[in-house]
This record gives C-alpha cells, sequence and structure tokens, in this order.
C-alpha cells in the first residue's frame, strides 16, 4: 500500500467511524457492484444511486438517448492521479473515473470569501457569477465548439485551437445552468492574445485580424463553477454526446452539503478533514452580495486586443 493510499484508508476510518454506507439498490448491475465503495476510483453509494436514478427517469420520459451516464463526486479531491467524474456505460459494462475540475468561487474582500482551493471545494452554490459548483441533475444539451485563436505548435507550426462546450441543463436547484453557462469542457486556456494580420485565414475577422497567443493547461485546476476535463478526456465526452444527451447528476446538493455541515451525511474524508465544515451559498443570499460588490468596484474598460509583434 502506497503512503498515500494508507493516509486516504485512516482518514476514511477516522472521518466515517460510525456512519455506515448506504446499502445497494437490490436493482444495481452485479457487475457495476465491484466499483461502488469510498476507495479510489471507485463512486460512493450515494452518489451512484442518485445518477442512476436520474438516468432512468430521463430515459423513461425520452430526454436521453445515450447508453452511457455520468456523474462526479465533488466531495473528492481534483487529484491528477485518481478520478471523481463517472463513466458508466451498462449496455457494454464499462465503467470509468477521471479528473475532473470545480468551480473556483470568488473572494470579494469586505464583502464575502467563498473561495476553493484546487483540490477541494469547500464553497457550493448557484448564484449567477459566483463561480461555484451547484449539485444536483443535468442533462447534456448540444455541443458546440469555438475557435480561440492560433498557437505555436509541437513542430515549430502553428494550429488553430477549437474548444468544444457541453452544456448542462438543469432542473431544481440546477435550473439556472443555460443562464449561468454551465457545462464541460477541456482545462485548457488561451493566454497572452495577440492579431495578426492574415486576410486570407478562414478564421480571420472581418478586418483581416486573426488571434495568435499560446495555450495553458490548467488540469488539476479549478474552473469558473463549469466542470473541466484534460484535453483527451474533454474529447472523448464530447464525441460520446454528440447527437445523444446523457444525463450528469452532482454531487452533493444543497441539502447534502448542509448535513455534512452538520457531520453527518455521505462527505469524502480526505476533503472533509482538509476543508473542515462546508458551505453551500443559496443564490437569494449571494447575488445581492455579489452584485452590491459589482457595483463598488466596477471593472476597468477592456483594452483592445494588441497586435502581434516579432512574429
Amino acid at each position: 500500500m502506497t503512503t498515500r493510499s494508507a493516509l486516504r484508508s485512516a482518514l476514511l476510518a477516522a472521518v466515517c467511524a460510525g456512519l455506515a454506507t448506504p446499502a445497494l439498490a437490490d436493482d444495481v448491475p452485479g457487475w457495476l457492484a465491484p466499483h461502488v465503495g469510498l476507495g479510489d476510483g471507485q463512486i460512493a453509494a450515494p452518489v451512484l444511486q442518485r445518477a442512476r436514478s436520474l438516468y432512468l427517469r430521463k430515459s423513461a420520459e425520452g430526454r436521453v438517448s445515450n447508453p452511457c451516464w455520468f456523474a462526479m463526486d465533488a466531495t473528492r479531491p481534483n487529484d491528477p492521479d485518481g478520478g471523481r467524474f463517472y463513466v458508466v456505460c451498462e449496455a457494454e459494462q464499462s465503467f470509468s473515473a477521471i479528473p475532473a475540475g470545480h468551480g473556483s468561487g470568488l473572494d470579494l474582500p469586505g464583502a464575502a470569501d467563498f473561495r476553493n482551493g484546487r483540490r477541494c471545494a469547500k464553497n457550493f452554490g448557484n448564484a449567477a457569477d459566483s463561480n461555484l459548483t451547484t449539485g444536483g441533475s443535468y442533462v447534456t444539451g448540444e455541443a458546440r465548439t469555438t475557435f480561440k485563436g492560433f498557437f505555436r505548435d509541437a513542430g515549430g507550426g502553428t494550429s488553430p485551437f477549437l474548444r468544444t462546450f457541453v452544456p448542462f441543463e438543469g432542473e431544481g436547484e440546477t435550473a439556472n445552468a443555460r443562464s449561468r453557462e454551465i457545462g464541460g469542457h477541456a482545462a485548457v486556456t488561451m493566454k497572452g492574445v495577440c492579431l495578426r494580420r492574415d486576410p486570407g485565414n478562414p478564421y480571420a475577422d472581418p478586418q483581416g485580424f486573426v488571434r495568435f497567443g499560446h495555450l495553458v493547461d490548467y488540469a488539476g485546476g479549478r474552473s469558473n463553477g463549469c466542470t473541466s476535463w484534460s484535453a483527451a478526456d474533454a474529447a472523448k465526452i464530447g464525441a460520446m454526446v454528440e447527437g445523444r444527451p446523457t444525463t450528469l447528476y452532482i454531487y452533493p446538493e444543497a441539502a447534502d452539503v448542509r448535513e455534512a455541515a452538520r457531520g453527518a451525511g455521505y462527505w469524502d474524508a480526505t476533503c472533509r478533514a482538509e476543508i473542515g465544515a462546508p458551505k453551500f451559498w443559496p443564490r437569494a443570499v449571494l447575488e445581492p452580495i455579489i452584485a452590491r460588490y459589482k457595483a463598488a468596484h466596477p471593472p476597468p474598460p477592456p483594452r483592445p486586443t494588441p497586435l502581434c509583434t516579432g512574429e
């Protein structure tokens, strides 16, 4: 057993002592049962049961047509060597756990601090502009791919950076997912962008300029409230849902966060030891705070994108 595995086992024993793991539902397939548990690469029983129930319900309603479904346990650590985003394909009896980023939250000095660390999420909520992850039920929408700019590739040439975004449609606590622009995408962004004159380029703007910059991979980091994956995993997930929507269940919901704050319910032991008591920020409370802070601290006017030099 590795040192990290031993530590995780000790924390699980310490934090979960006296808390019985809910029994699996009788209808969970036998092949899936070994993947259920609190260990690395496993899915906790409460997360599995809710995610599978959501998929079966949406399938019966005719909302989804995909043989696979997704789940995420945002109480677990964002560990590049582990996984907390689950891809389950029951027809082919496949199960995989991959890393995924959570919402960063924000620190509004003098108003509210609801930041999250890179590894573990302490704060959750559904307020607009909060950059927080919201647990609950989602259905994937139609993926869209956007050109972000050109970058210098490994061969010394230039390649276009096209990032696919998979929108999540929510219900209940997650109903404002569309207006918040919540979804999933690769944990890659473009920085240091400048404009290069290239009127014949198919990606050129009406003035004949194309964007050029360098790529920053923040896999293992945080997002603005969306779910982020490695570039390779994002490509696979995007292909899986192309024309075939499916369900995603993200744990924890607001009630789960509040229960964990009282020391009850399920929460990953490693992150619980790091964050202490988690907190859910309802939009009715947090949105006015964010609005007042923005009004008192207006952003500077946007600067025009500079022209590239030395290219």
